[in-house]
């Protein structure tokens, strides 16, 4: 027997993201068999930010989260239980605004008329909520502002297209909308009976932006139970001469009553198929399942809409200040993860740690409802509340150019970047093996000085971003490898932009 002298190879952190979709033995080098607590940037991998207690004191889980926002107000409420409260101010919750609700699940729009500015609110079996900047008014057919013509309480969800109010009635699928620019007044009915063959309900209603050919419009968009979407175009439905029916397409089912989200001039639903861009979904989707968003990660997202899919808390948010889209996966109650995307180069991860049954934008940072709390996510604190984040990477398998070659892994050195010393393991699977046989890190923070708390030449002051490139001992024999990666810290930041592997072969085929 003869062996080689020790190689040396150094590949990228994998940027390319999450991959659920490809065969284990068929991944791109760049590519990670898991993920998680990493967002894949542009150049390296990035640790996401942490999160802080914004309100707490709340009793119950939180699962509604609405901004109220208008030229002279910014305000942040919370639904749980049966009560609303005011999240707008950091810290302890105060006494809810709002009581003697039936739950905390909601739907709402912000509209302004000519009357002032609402926040209006919906759940199906309570009358609507209108919100005003200073009470909570609720609507009924006899109420100050009064909607005629429909049972107001089986109201379930709610959109705002070509200043008109529409509503969506529970368990039918018949749609409802009010006068132009009105709040209130006698609702007329669109009823879909006729067009929906496969039958269902309305789930989730909302506007579509593109371009028909004569410049860009609005479309209002209505998805059922069983997949069907239906598109109408026009402003007054109630005149033949000015609203049309667009089309009626057949998807997967929707998952989740907030299934779908404007996305830039186009609208994202939630559907067994994945994440879908439906102006892309409505011509091939369930032909070429790669316009999905998600189709990286397709096998994740079968596996958790089968799995959790009647679950409460699917949702999706999109964070344009950390570039990033993501998709609330509700696994219990207490227990949920977000699948999320880079905006710009469509790689993939998985997070966990942030428990969140909603989401809401407020103040262009992202913030979620969990049990009893409302968190402020991505804070650049880099600290879950008290709690290390804890960070896990299985990389594509990778032959290292000799196929069919067995080697011997010795060392393996990634280059990272950080502002402290974090608790960082590194090590290497072979031959498709993806079990998690490290123990877990552990990490104490070391606490460093606060502008205008601490004192000079005493406080310990924290530094910038240093290279961190260490050799580590390794172990594995295999014809090929993954690296793995863990991390533990708090309040340090960590990028990951490459990792050399040294290793010797051996002889082919033994």
């Amino acid at each position: 027997m003869q062996q080689t002298a020790a190689r040396v190879a150094s590949i990228p952190a994998p940027v390319g993201g999450w991959n659920a979709r490809d065969s284990i033995a068929n991944m791109e080098p760049i590519d990670a068999y898991q993920l998680t607590n990493y967002f894949p940037g542009v150049s390296n991998l990035v640790l996401r930010g942490g999160y802080e207690d914004w309100v707490t004191g709340i009793s119950g889980q939180v699962q509604t989260l609405v901004n109220y926002s208008t030229g002279t107000a910014n305000k942040l409420f919370a639904w749980a239980g049966t009560s609303i409260y005011d999240a707008t101010t950091q810290g302890a919750v105060g006494a809810a605004v709002k009581t003697g609700l039936t739950n905390a699940k909601w739907e709402h729009i912000n509209v302004t008329t000519a009357a002032g500015s609402y926040l209006y609110c919906v759940n199906g079996v309570d009358a609507p909520l209108l919100y005003n900047n200073s009470t909570w008014e609720s609507i009924t057919g006899i109420s100050t502002i009064a909607i005629t013509g429909v049972t107001t309480t089986t109201l379930s969800n709610i959109s705002l297209f070509k200043n008109r109010v529409w509503f969506i009635q529970k368990d039918t699928l018949k749609a409802w909308y009010l006068p132009t620019g009105a709040v209130g007044g006698a609702a007329q009915v669109l009823d879909m009976s006729q067009i929906a063959k496969y039958g269902g309900t309305l789930v989730d209603l909302d506007t579509w932006t593109l371009d028909a050919g004569y410049g860009a419009d609005d479309n209002l968009v209505f998805v059922t139970s069983n997949g069907e979407v239906i598109v109408w175009r026009g402003t007054d439905p109630s005149s033949d001469a000015t609203w049309a029916l667009a089309g009626v397409w057949k998807l997967g089912s929707p998952v989740g009553k907030r299934c779908m989200m404007k996305y830039s001039g186009d609208l994202l639903i939630i559907t067994l198929d994945g994440l879908l861009p439906l102006a892309s979904a409505l011509q091939s989707s369930r032909l070429d399942p790669r316009v999905a968003l998600s189709n990286k990660i397709q096998g994740a997202i079968t596996t958790a809409t089968v799995n959790y899919g009647s679950n409460f808390g699917w949702e999706i948010l999109y964070s344009s200040k950390n570039n990033a889209l993501w998709i609330n996966v509700p696994v219990s109650e207490g227990q949920q993860q977000q699948f999320v995307m880079n905006n710009i180069t469509k790689a993939w991860c998985n997070f966990t740690g942030w428990n969140a049954n909603c989401w809401e934008t407020f103040n262009d940072d992202p913030y979620f409802g969990g049990n009893g709390v409302v968190g402020k996510a991505w804070d650049n604190g880099y600290v879950d509340g008290t709690s290390n984040i804890q960070t896990t990477v299985l990389q594509a398998f990778n032959y290292f150019e000799s196929r069919g070659v067995k080697k011997y892994f010795t060392r393996a050195r990634p280059s990272i970047f950080t502002d402290g010393v974090p608790a960082v393991f590194v090590g290497m699977n072979v031959d498709f093996d993806t079990a998690d046989t490290t123990a877990s890190l552990s990490f104490s923070p070391t606490a460093v000085g606060l502008w205008d708390t601490s004192v000079w030449d005493t406080g310990l002051w924290g530094a910038g971003l240093q290279i961190t490139n260490n050799w580590q001992g390794i172990t594995g024999i295999g014809y090929c490898g993954g690296i793995q990666l863990k991390s533990s810290s708090a309040g340090l930041q960590i990028e990951w932009a490459a990792t050399d592997v040294v290793f010797q072969t051996g002889w082919a085929g033994i």
